[in-house]
C-alpha cells in the first residue's frame, strides 16, 4: 500500500491509489505464476531425464494456443497473435519451401510454386526496431515519455505504420478499435486500452525483495533470480539450480514486457529451428462444445488459417512420398524378380530397370539423385502389391510344405499297412498250422535229431578250415606286399632325411630371417614410443590449446558484455536524445505561450513583489528555525553515536560471558 521508493540518496514512501494497489497485486500473482511454472516444468523434464546425460537430444513438446480473434482485442492477443505468426512462418518454411527446395537439390524438374504465404511483412511490422520501427518498438518508445499516453501510442503508430499493407488505419475500422493488423488468420482489430500500463508492467520492489528473502527456501528460490523483472535489469544468460533456471542479471537497459516477450521467442524459434518439428493441428469442431456435431463453415476456416488446405495443394502437385535408392531395391524387388541382373549394379540403375518393369506412368514419379519422389497414392499402391507378392509367395511355400508333410504321413502310412499285411499273414499261417497234427509232430521231433545236428556242424567245420586257409594264403601274399613297401619307404625315410637336412638349413636362415625381423620390430617398437610420447606432448598441447580457447572464449563473452553494456548507454542516450528533442519542441510551444503570457506577468509583477517582501521575512524566519532544527538533528547523531558504542560494548562483553559460560560448561562436564 506504501512501497518505499528512492528518491535521490534517500528512501520515502509513496501512497497508492486503490487501482495501483491492485495493479500491484496483478502484478506480483503473473510473476508468481511464471516462476511456479517453470520450476514445474524443470521438475518434470528433471523426472523424465533420469540419466542426467549430457547433450543436445531431447523430445520437447511445445503446446500453444492458436490465433485469437475476437470484436476487440488487447495488448495479451497482440503477444499470443505474434507467437502464431512466429510458429505459422516455421510450419509454412518446413511444409512449403524445404520441400520445393529438396526437389531442386535432387535435380527434379519442378517450377517454384509461391503460395502467397510470406509472414515476414506481419512480423516486421510487430517487432521490427527501427526503419520504421513497429508496434512493440513504438510501444517501448512511448513508455519513455512521462506524458505519453495509449492515444499517442496509436497516433504515432498510425504515423509511422499508416502505409503498411498489413496495417489498416482506425477510419477504417468499426468506431471501437484503434488500429487493425492483417494476421495471417485473418483481420484483427486492436483496442490500445492500458497498453503503457501492461508493457511497464513492474513489479513491487519491497515486495520483491520481501519474497527473496524469505524464510521458506522454497519462495526464497523462486524469487532467487529477484532482479529479473520488468525494470533497469538485462538477462545475459541463464544457470540450472534445484529450483530451474536462475538468470544472471546486469543493470544498463530498461526491460519491458514487449521486450521480454519478444527475446523468449525469439530463444524458442531458435531452438524449434535446430529440431525436426512434427506439427498437430487441433480443430474446434464446433462452439457449443457438443459431441458429434460438425460445423462445416467453422473447420474450413480453420482448416484454410494453419495452412491445412495448402499442404494438401501441394501434396496433389508435388511428390510428398519419397524413398532412398537402396531401401526402395531391398523392399521392392521384390515385384521384379528378373528385372535387375546378377552381380553389383549402381543404385539409381537398378531402381530405373525396376521402375521400367512395374510399368509405372512417368507423371507419378520422379527419380532425383539419391531417392525416388513419388506422387500420392503411388508407394500405398505398390505396397497393397508387395503384400500380394508376399501373400502368394506364403501361400506357395505353405503348400510345399503341407505336400511334404502329407508324403512323410502317406510313406509312413504304406509301411504301417504292409507290416500290418505281414503281421496278418503270420497270424493265419499260425491259426492253421497249430491244428495240424504233423507239425506238432515236427515240433516234437525236432530237438530230437542230434545226430544229424553233428553232421551238420562237422561240415561246417570243414568249411570254416577251407575259408581259414584260404586266409591264411592271402595274408602271406599281403606280408609279402608290406614286406616290398617297407623297403620303399626305407628309401623314401633316406630321400625326407636329405630333405630334412636342406630345411634345417631353411630354418637356420628363417632364424636369422627372425632375429634381423625381431630387432627391426625393436626399432619400430621404439619409433612407436617416440610417436606416443609425441602424441602425448601434442595432447598436452592441444589441452593447453584448449585451456586458452577457454580463457579467449570467456574474454570474449566479456566482450560482448561491455558491448552490451555499451549498446544500452547508447539506447539509453539514444532516448534521452529523443526526449531532449521532444523537451525542446515542447519549451518552444511554451516560449510562445510565455511570450503572449508576459505582459500579463508584468501587470502582476507589482503585486508579486509586495508578496516577495513578506516572503522574505517570512523566510529568515524558517531559517532560523532551520538553524535550531539542525542543531538539534546533530544532538540527536552525537547520541546515537554514544548508544551506537555503549551497544558495541555490551555485545562484546555479552559474547565474552557467553564464551567463559561455555568454558564452565565444559569444565563441569
Amino acid at each position: 500500500l506504501t512501497p518505499r521508493i528512492k528518491v535521490g540518496r534517500d528512501y520515502v514512501q509513496k501512497a497508492q491509489t486503490k487501482e495501483q494497489a491492485d495493479f500491484a497485486v496483478e502484478a506480483l500473482a503473473k510473476a508468481t505464476y511464471e516462476r511456479l511454472f517453470r520450476w514445474l516444468v524443470h521438475r518434470i523434464n528433471k523426472a523424465l531425464d533420469r540419466t542426467k546425460r549430457q547433450g543436445a537430444s531431447f523430445i520437447g513438446i511445445l503446446d500453444i494456443a492458436g490465433f485469437e480473434i475476437f470484436e476487440l482485442n488487447s495488448f495479451e492477443q497482440l503477444c499470443i497473435n505474434y507467437t502464431n505468426e512466429k510458429l505459422q512462418q516455421l510450419f509454412n518454411h518446413t511444409m512449403f519451401i524445404l520441400e520445393q527446395e529438396e526437389y531442386q537439390r535432387e535435380g527434379i524438374e519442378w517450377n517454384f510454386i509461391d503460395f502467397g504465404l510470406d509472414l515476414q511483412p506481419c512480423i516486421d511490422l510487430i517487432e521490427r526496431p527501427a526503419n520504421p520501427p513497429g508496434v512493440l518498438a513504438l510501444l517501448d518508445e512511448e513508455c519513455w515519455f512521462p506524458k505519453a499516453t495509449d492515444k499517442t501510442f496509436v497516433e504515432k503508430l498510425v504515423q509511422e505504420q499508416g502505409t503498411h499493407s498489413k496495417f489498416q488505419k482506425p477510419r477504417q475500422l468499426k468506431d471501437k478499435a484503434d488500429f487493425c493488423i492483417i494476421h495471417y488468420a485473418g483481420r484483427v482489430d486492436y483496442k490500445a486500452d492500458e497498453w503503457l500500463m501492461k508493457n511497464m508492467d513492474p513489479l513491487n520492489d519491497n515486495v520483491a525483495t520481501l519474497l527473496h528473502q524469505s524464510s521458506d527456501r522454497f519462495v526464497a528460490e523462486l524469487w532467487k533470480d529477484v532482479d529479473r523483472i520488468v525494470g533497469l535489469d538485462q538477462v545475459t544468460g541463464i544457470t540450472e539450480t534445484a529450483f530451474g533456471s536462475a538468470y544472471k542479471t546486469k543493470k544498463g537497459m530498461f526491460r519491458t514486457v514487449g521486450q521480454l516477450y519478444k527475446e523468449s521467442l525469439t530463444k524458442l524459434m531458435a531452438t524449434l529451428r535446430n529440431t525436426n518439428p512434427n506439427f498437430v493441428r487441433c480443430i474446434i469442431p464446433n462452439h457449443e462444445k457438443r459431441a458429434g456435431k460438425l460445423d462445416p463453415h467453422l473447420v474450413l476456416d480453420q482448416l484454410r488459417c494453419n495452412g491445412v488446405l495448402e499442404g494438401i495443394r501441394i501434396c496433389r502437385q508435388g511428390f510428398p512420398n519419397r524413398i532412398v535408392f537402396q531401401e526402395f531395391r531391398q523392399r521392392y524387388e521384390i515385384l521384379t524378380p528378373n528385372a535387375i541382373p546378377k552381380g553389383f549394379m549402381d543404385g539409381k540403375q537398378a531402381c530405373e530397370r525396376m521402375i521400367r518393369a512395374l510399368e509405372l506412368d512417368p507423371n507419378l514419379y520422379r527419380i532425383g539423385q539419391s531417392k525416388i519422389f513419388f506422387r500420392a497414392g503411388v508407394l500405398a499402391h505398390l505396397e497393397e502389391e508387395r503384400d500380394l507378392k508376399i501373400t502368394d509367395i506364403i501361400i506357395f511355400f505353405q503348400a510345399v510344405c503341407r505336400g511334404y508333410l502329407a508324403r512323410k504321413a502317406f510313406a509312413k502310412k504304406q509301411q504301417q499297412l504292409s507290416a500290418l499285411k505281414v503281421l496278418q499273414r503270420n497270424c493265419a499261417a499260425y491259426l492253421k498250422l497249430r491244428h495240424w497234427q504233423w507239425w506238432r509232430v515236427f515240433t516234437k521231433v525236432k530237438p530230437l535229431l542230434q545226430v544229424t545236428r553233428q553232421e551238420e556242424e562237422l561240415q561246417a567245420k570243414d568249411e570254416e578250415l577251407v575259408k581259414v586257409k584260404e586266409k591264411q594264403s592271402k595274408v602271406e601274399g599281403e606280408l609279402e606286399d608290406m614286406e616290398r613297401k617297407h623297403q620303399q619307404l626305407l628309401e623314401e625315410k633316406n630321400i625326407l632325411a636329405e630333405q630334412l637336412q636342406a630345411e634345417t638349413e631353411l630354418f637356420a636362415e628363417a632364424e636369422e630371417m627372425r632375429a634381423r625381423l625381431a630387432a627391426k620390430k625393436q626399432e619400430l617398437e621404439e619409433i612407436l614410443h617416440d610417436l606416443e610420447s609425441r602424441v602425448e606432448e601434442e595432447e598436452e598441447r592441444n589441452q593447453v590449446l584448449q585451456n586458452e580457447k577457454k580463457k579467449m572464449q570467456s574474454h570474449v563473452q566479456d566482450l560482448e558484455e561491455q558491448l552490451d553494456e555499451e549498446e544500452g548507454a547508447r539506447q539509453k542516450l539514444q532516448l534521452e536524445k529523443v526526449t531532449a528533442e521532444a523537451k525542446i519542441k515542447k519549451m518552444e510551444e511554451e516560449i510562445l505561450l510565455l511570450e503572449d503570457q508576459n505582459s500579463k506577468f508584468l501587470k502582476e509583477k507589482k503585486l508579486m513583489e509586495d508578496r516577495i517582501a513578506e516572503c522574505t521575512s517570512q523566510l529568515s524566519e524558517e531559517e532560523e528555525k532551520a538553524k535550531n532544527l539542525a542543531k538539534l538533528r546533530n544532538k540527536q547523531e552525537m547520541v546515537i553515536t554514544d548508544l551506537e558504542e555503549r551497544l558495541k560494548k555490551e555485545e562484546k562483553t555479552r559474547q565474552e560471558l557467553e564464551k567463559a559460560k561455555r568454558k564452565l560448561d565444559g569444565e563441569t562436564t
